[in-house]
């Protein structure tokens, strides 16, 4: 698993973490009932704490993305698609949130971002 983590992002390590591994489930390059590395080799891996991926590990099994399996290790849980669609619908949001907050700077209008977004559907 390749996983970038920056210590110079305002996100928390854990949050990384949590990010890059749910990204890969969504992005199906983390299939159906493939392992994870061991919270002691992640933390070696990427030179953090244990505790830290433990906690990431942890709140990605709270969420549906994983189980962890005690003996056995943390596997990626079959694809719900009521899941990923909720995953998708936050990141639509965030995205919708930084345009109004760069249209409101730009003094653009609302409609003009209205009849942007409609040229974008309207290009399939």
């Amino acid at each position: 698993m390749n996983m970038i983590i920056s210590n110079n992002s305002s996100v928390p390590i854990y949050e990384q973490i949590i990010n890059n591994i749910k990204k890969d489930i969504l992005e199906n390059t983390l299939k159906e009932n493939e392992v994870l590395p061991s919270v002691r080799n992640l933390s070696k891996d990427l030179k953090i704490s244990f505790l830290t991926v433990k906690k990431a590990y942890d709140e990605l099994e709270r969420q549906g993305f994983i189980k962890t399996v005690q003996g056995k290790g943390s596997f990626v849980l079959p694809r719900n698609s009521e899941l990923v669609r909720e995953e998708q619908l936050k990141d639509i949001e965030r995205h919708i949130e930084e345009i109004v907050k760069i249209s409101r700077i730009a003094e653009i209008e609302k409609a003009d971002i209205i009849d942007l977004l409609n040229s974008f559907f309207e290009e399939d």
